[in-house]
C-alpha cells in the first residue's frame, strides 16, 4: 500500500515493451533514418520544384485586350475573357481575340515553360490586343438592339441580373462615333428604358459618351446630368415616365414637384388637341379604291393623341387604309405569285427567322374552292410575310398612284384610323376593327414612345419586337380600345395575329 504524501515509483518497463531498431546491412539505425529523412525531403523539393516543370511545362499568359471584353482563344479552344490569365503549355500557339463588331487578332507565340520552381515563380507572358472595329456606328447600334431586348424582361432581381449592354458598347467604340452621331442613337435607345436597371445603363453610357468612352470627370458628369434634365423636360411625359422609373422614395419626392405636377395638367391639354380629319384630304389619289381584289378608303391626315403610355401628340398623313384583314383567298393569290411563302416552305422559312413553325399552320382550311374575298382573314402570318404581301401588292397599284406604295401602317396611323371610324359612329366599308385579331404594325416596338427621336436612329436601333394594335377575341370580349398596345418578334406566327395594310406616300 502507498504512504500518503509518498509518490510511488514508476513502473520498469517489460523486456516484452521495447523496441529496438536494429542495424540494416551494417547500418546503424540513427544514420540509416537520416538517411530516409533526407530522401524524403529530397523528394518532396524535387516534387515542388522541378517535377511541374517537366511533366507539364509551359506557362502564365496574361490577355488583355482593348476594349476589354474581348473572348481569347488558342489555338481555337476558348480561353477566357479579356482581362484574364491563362496557363499555355510550352510550344507554338496560336492566340486569337475576337469582339463581336471588331476585326479578329490573331498573334502566333512560341511559348516557353521554366524548369525551377515554375510553380512558385511561373514563366510569363503579356498579350496586348488593340482590337479595330471597321464600323463602330454598327457596334453601337448592336449594343442598342441587344439593350433594348434585355428591356423586355422586366426589372431584374437578386437571382436575375441584365448586362450594362448600352454603356459597354459607348465605352467600347469610344471616340470612334461622332459625338452627335451616339447622341442621336443614345435617344433612340432612352426609348426603351422601361426599367430602373435600364435607367442606369442609359445614365452610365451617356456620361461615357461625354467622354468619348473614358472613364468620366466631373466636368462630363455635369454636363450628361444637365442634358438629362434637358431631354426629359422637353418631352411631354418625362415627369410622369421617371415617377413610374424610381424607386417609391426618390419617386414620392418627384411625384410633389411642380415639374410633374405641371406635365399631369397638361395631359388634359394633349388629349383636348387631337385634330381627327372630317374628310378625306385632297392630296389624295382617289377618295376609294380596290386592289387585288382588297377595299380602300381614304383617311385624311390630322393628329392624333396616343394614349399609352402616356398621352402625346402623333402627326398622321393622309393615307388610305384596308377595309378588312387580308382575307385568307387573297393572301392565296400572293402564294400563288410568290411561291417562296407557301406553307409548304414553313422550314425553310424558320431556318431564314422569317416565320416560326405555326406559320400557315391552318391556312388550307380557310380558303374554300370558290376563294369568296368576304371570307375569315388569314392569320398564322408574321411580320415578315405581311411585309412581303403588302411588297407584292404594291406592284398591282394603278399609274395615278405613283409614288405610293402599300405598307403596314404605323401604330399612330392604325390609332387614327380607328377613332376616325370611331368619331364617325363606325361607317360601314371604312374600317372593320373588331374581328377579333392583332394586327401587325410596321413600327419597330418601344415600350416608350412618346420619346422623340430622329427617325434614322429609331431605324438604326431597331427593336427585337414589332408592334401590334387589336386586341384578340382571346384576351378581348369588348369593344376594340385603340390604344391597347402589344408586341411580339417578328418571325412570330400566331392564330390571333392578323394584318391590314394601307396605301400610303413612299417615305412617309
Amino acid at each position: 500500500m502507498t504512504m500518503l504524501g509518498k509518490k510511488s515509483a514508476a513502473p520498469t518497463p517489460a523486456p516484452e515493451d521495447k523496441v529496438e531498431l536494429k542495424p540494416i546491412l551494417g547500418i546503424r539505425p540513427g544514420v540509416y533514418i537520416a538517411l530516409m529523412c533526407a530522401l524524403v525531403l529530397l523528394l518532396g523539393l524535387f516534387l515542388l520544384l522541378f517535377y511541374p516543370g517537366i511533366a507539364r511545362p509551359g506557362a502564365m499568359v496574361v490577355m488583355v485586350s482593348d476594349p476589354v471584353g474581348a473572348a481569347f482563344r488558342v489555338d481555337d479552344v476558348y480561353a477566357g475573357t479579356s482581362p484574364c490569365t491563362v496557363f499555355v503549355l510550352q510550344g507554338e500557339h496560336t492566340i486569337e481575340a475576337v469582339l463581336p463588331g471588331f476585326e479578329a487578332k490573331r498573334l502566333d507565340c512560341a511559348i516557353r515553360g521554366r524548369m525551377f520552381a515554375s510553380v512558385l515563380f511561373p514563366r510569363r507572358y503579356d498579350v496586348n490586343v488593340k482590337l479595330i472595329s471597321p464600323d463602330p456606328a454598327g457596334v453601337l447600334a448592336a449594343a442598342v438592339y441587344d439593350y433594348a431586348a434585355w428591356s423586355f424582361g422586366g426589372e431584374p432581381t437578386a437571382a436575375w441580373q441584365i448586362p450594362l449592354s448600352l454603356s459597354e458598347g459607348v465605352y467600347r467604340v469610344g471616340s470612334a462615333v461622332s459625338g452627335t452621331e451616339t447622341e442621336r442613337i443614345l435617344t433612340a435607345a432612352a426609348r426603351f428604358t422601361a426599367t430602373r436597371a435600364a435607367l442606369r445603363d442609359v445614365v452610365r453610357a451617356e456620361t461615357l459618351a461625354r467622354n468619348g468612352g473614358a472613364p468620366p470627370s466631373p466636368l462630363t458628369i455635369t454636363r450628361s446630368v444637365t442634358r438629362a434634365l434637358a431631354f426629359l423636360s422637353n418631352n411631354p411625359a418625362g415627369a410622369a415616365w421617371l415617377a413610374d422609373t424610381l424607386p417609391a422614395d426618390s419617386a414620392s419626392l418627384l411625384i410633389s414637384s411642380a415639374w410633374y405636377q405641371n406635365q399631369l395638367a397638361a395631359f388634359a391639354e394633349v388629349t383636348a388637341g387631337e385634330l381627327l380629319a372630317e374628310n378625306p384630304d385632297p392630296a389624295l389619289p382617289a377618295n376609294q379604291i380596290r386592289v387585288g381584289g382588297l377595299l380602300f378608303t381614304g383617311v385624311g391626315g390630322g393628329v392624333v393623341v396616343q394614349g399609352e403610355p402616356f398621352p402625346h401628340r402623333v402627326p398622321v398623313s393622309a393615307f388610305m387604309v384596308c377595309a378588312t384583314e387580308i382575307p385568307a383567298p387573297a393572301y392565296a393569290d400572293f402564294l400563288d405569285a410568290v411561291p417562296a411563302w407557301r406553307a409548304d416552305q414553313r422550314e425553310i422559312l424558320e431556318q431564314q427567322a422569317l416565320a416560326t413553325n405555326e406559320y400557315l399552320i391552318d391556312f388550307e382550311s380557310t380558303v374554300p374552292a370558290g376563294r369568296s374575298r368576304m371570307d375569315k382573314g388569314v392569320s398564322s402570318v408574321s411580320w415578315y410575310a405581311a411585309q412581303a404581301y403588302c411588297e407584292w401588292l404594291s406592284s398591282k397599284l394603278p399609274a395615278s398612284f405613283a409614288g405610293w406604295e402599300v405598307r403596314l401602317p404605323t401604330e399612330a396611323e392604325w390609332e387614327y384610323a380607328v377613332k376616325s371610324v370611331q368619331k364617325r359612329g363606325g361607317s360601314a366599308g371604312v374600317f372593320v376593327p373588331n374581328s377579333g385579331v392583332w394586327e401587325w404594325c410596321a413600327d419597330p416596338y418601344s415600350p416608350l414612345p412618346f420619346f422623340a427621336a430622329p427617325p434614322e436612329a429609331i431605324a438604326a436601333a431597331g427593336s427585337p419586337e414589332r408592334s401590334l394594335r387589336g386586341g384578340s377575341s382571346f384576351n378581348n370580349t369588348g369593344p376594340i380600345n385603340p390604344e391597347v398596345r402589344a408586341s411580339l418578334p417578328p418571325e412570330a406566327c400566331s392564330s390571333f395575329v392578323s394584318f391590314r395594310p394601307i396605301i400610303a406616300r413612299q417615305g412617309m
